[in-house]
């Protein structure tokens, strides 16, 4: 059975769905792996790696006649299309934004698979690439906001007086929130966070930043993830969190509920409210952002100063190491969807959907779509 690996064609997508340092991995299970030339290259991936690595590299249609093909962006539907029937995909096929390779796959009988939908349970941790790349999106949005920042963010102590430390407020104590909050903190930063699930306090705390409690309702959501809000608790939440904003030099947003539109979390009075020089990232500019007026893969300056970064495409701003967890996240599945060639029989792919990792991130199998894709 081959595996393929394409470039990746959604424009600013760096990442690639493969490493060469894992591919011995799908070799000894008894794939064959064939890469489509330079589809590495933005993380540092070269052809001779893959090569090395027992790769084969294909310049041309690297898709024609796979039985598994491996990305991270969803195949568009011309390259669902083009799959033989009963082929495998898995990428981040987003139920809510990618409805029209769905559709193909679902037409071309092929098997697909949203990393996305992967349950948030202890057996498939090791699948969970909505982690492992949130991990990287918050560390890059520190770093983005100590370079746009005019402050340094630790205490300096110098023969020409002291330099008080930048205060970094998190919204969203999630896995990029806590990531935030763990590299502002090494960077020197005195750090608060806040998230609307007061499970979330001990770990904030663990971090060496301050929790802010707002005494609201809790939110806790299913899988770990807050669930929405109502119009009269956002209204509450924002005005309770106002003068914490108004006070802080950098403000990183990440809150998310997966498959809807962000929550907005900071109005545009709360923002001019800010002082001049404040920075304020927003993780989730793409999903409709966490505050109003931030556009994604831009800096929008306000009129008193205030630069909001929307974040697009964070994770690819580090591909290297996003591209290696990612890939372990993708080779994790399909060890489990499977059954290594052994004596007397060949390898062979084992879509056992009572197992509720398969159940639940399967889109489409056997020409049809699955509930998996409306979670």
């Amino acid at each position: 059975m081959r595996i393929a690996v394409p470039k990746e064609i959604r424009d600013g997508e760096k990442r690639v769905a493969l490493v060469p340092d894992i591919i011995n991995k799908l070799t000894r299970l008894g794939y064959e792996v064939s890469i489509e030339s330079g589809a590495g290259n933005h993380s540092q991936a070269m052809d001779e790696d893959f090569k090395s690595a027992g790769a084969s590299i294909v310049n041309g249609d690297v898709l024609k006649g796979a039985d598994v093909v491996l990305s991270v962006s969803p195949l568009t539907p011309a390259q669902m299309s083009s799959l033989k029937k009963g082929a495998l995909t898995i990428s981040f096929l987003s139920p809510v934004t990618a409805v029209d390779s769905i559709d193909a796959a679902a037409s071309a009988g092929v098997t697909a698979f949203s990393l996305e939908l992967v349950p948030r349970i202890s057996r498939a941790q090791s699948m969970d690439a909505l982690t492992s790349q949130a991990l990287c999106a918050g560390y890059r949005a520190v770093l983005v906001g100590a370079e746009m920042s005019p402050r340094f963010f630790p205490l300096l102590m110098t023969a020409a007086g002291t330099v008080t430390p930048a205060q970094v407020l998190v919204l969203g104590a999630g896995v990029a929130g806590l990531q935030a909050i763990a590299t502002a903190r090494r960077l020197g930063a005195v750090v608060s966070a806040y998230d609307v699930r007061p499970s979330s306090a001990d770990e904030v705390k663990s971090m060496g930043a301050t929790f802010i409690d707002l005494e609201l309702e809790a939110l806790e959501g299913a899988g770990g993830y807050a669930r929405e809000m109502t119009p009269e608790r956002a209204a509450k939440q924002r005005e309770l969190l106002t003068p914490y904003i108004a006070k802080s030099h950098v403000v990183i947003t990440t809150a998310a509920v997966p498959g809807r539109k962000a929550p907005q979390l900071m109005t545009q009075a709360m923002v001019d409210a800010m002082g001049p020089g404040t920075i304020i990232v927003d993780l989730a500019a793409e999903t409709g952002g966490n505050v109003e007026g931030s556009k994604p893969g831009e800096v929008v300056v306000t009129k008193n100063g205030v630069r909001i970064w929307g974040g697009k495409d964070v994770p690819s701003q580090l591909p290297f190491h996003a591209s290696s967890l990612y890939s372990r996240n993708v080779v994790n599945l399909l060890t489990l969807l499977t059954t290594p060639a052994a004596e007397g029989s060949a390898l062979a792919l084992n879509l056992d959907f009572d197992d509720e990792i398969i159940d639940g991130a399967a889109v489409t199998h056997a020409g049809a779509k699955r509930d998996g894709g409306a979670k």
